[in-house]
């Protein structure tokens, strides 16, 4: 479901108009269940949306932005107004993928009305396509209360990283015949409430399985199955920006050794006077 585009030269640098301007739709990606993997990757600046929405179906402004943006040690600190600087500046530098905006804790748990005047809000600052929460069978309520007010919701099962202090850390789930009936049947009250996609997360591999083949929406799977209707990782993992990642992460660059490595030899040449040059200084007029 990607695009090759042709950028304006005349407009800016941070804000390019592609043509054609055409971004995919919630129906799009409902459509794509059981056929070609959908792509999904977190993004949380104007510049890694441009550079990751050609390829991606699915733009992710997570709340791990509190992590890999702001070094808090979870989730759980993220504000609604942190996500709506940054689900902004995705939307501004996307013109593709949809964008859904995560919904941070305490924003959306203490009833259907908080959660809908929460995502409202997002949705209006940023102009992205879709709130993104976590939990199961206990906010099945308030992704139908949403949804039928016209908020596309993205559900997320398994390993939900803002109830980490309930869950007692970020090991795989579901490896008692009691987790993993509670984490099918949370999928399916989920998906039966009106998401339009299901994130797993840490789950072992045959519930994956299991619920991409009894549920209707697309289920995207993050330490899941490649069996999931889609994938989704955090870019910078992805990447190679860290050193510790999780089990389920692939490093298909390390961009953490380029940008160290560019560092240093920024930083011999400014200190031997090699840089600036000639050509990067201004000569006087003649």
């Amino acid at each position: 479901m990607s695009t090759t585009y042709t950028l304006d030269t005349a407009t800016s640098r941070a804000n390019p108009t592609p043509a054609p301007l055409k971004r995919l739709t919630i129906p799009a990606i409902r459509r794509q269940k059981g056929k070609t993997p959908l792509v999904m990757l977190t993004a949380y600046t104007v510049r890694t949306a441009q550079l990751l929405d050609p390829h991606c179906d699915m733009l992710l402004v997570g709340d791990s932005l509190g992590q890999v943006v702001y070094g808090l040690p979870s989730t759980v600190p993220v504000t609604l107004e942190m996500m709506a600087a940054h689900g902004a500046a995705v939307v501004r530098g996307s013109y593709h993928a949809v964008v859904v905006i995560d919904m941070p804790f305490g924003s959306y748990e203490a009833s259907p009305e908080k959660a809908f005047e929460s995502a409202a809000w997002l949705l209006k600052q940023t102009g992205a396509a879709a709130v993104k929460l976590e939990g199961g069978t206990a906010m099945a309520p308030t992704v139908k209360f949403l949804t039928e007010r016209g908020i596309p919701v993205m559900g997320h099962v398994g390993l939900t990283p803002q109830a980490v202090n309930v869950l007692g850390g970020y090991g795989a789930r579901g490896r008692t015949p009691e987790e993993a009936a509670k984490i099918v049947a949370d999928a399916q009250s989920i998906a039966e409430a009106g998401a339009f996609a299901l994130v797993i997360e840490g789950v072992v591999e045959p519930i994956a399985i299991e619920i991409t083949t009894t549920i209707a929406c697309p289920t995207i799977g993050i330490g899941a199955s490649a069996q999931c209707d889609g994938q989704v990782l955090v870019a910078e993992d992805m990447l190679g920006m860290f050193e510790r990642t999780a089990k389920f992460v692939k490093r298909f660059a390390d961009i953490a050794e380029t940008i160290a490595s560019a560092a240093q030899t920024y930083a011999e040449d400014v200190r031997t006077r090699a840089f600036p040059g000639p050509e990067q200084v201004y000569a006087p007029k003649d």
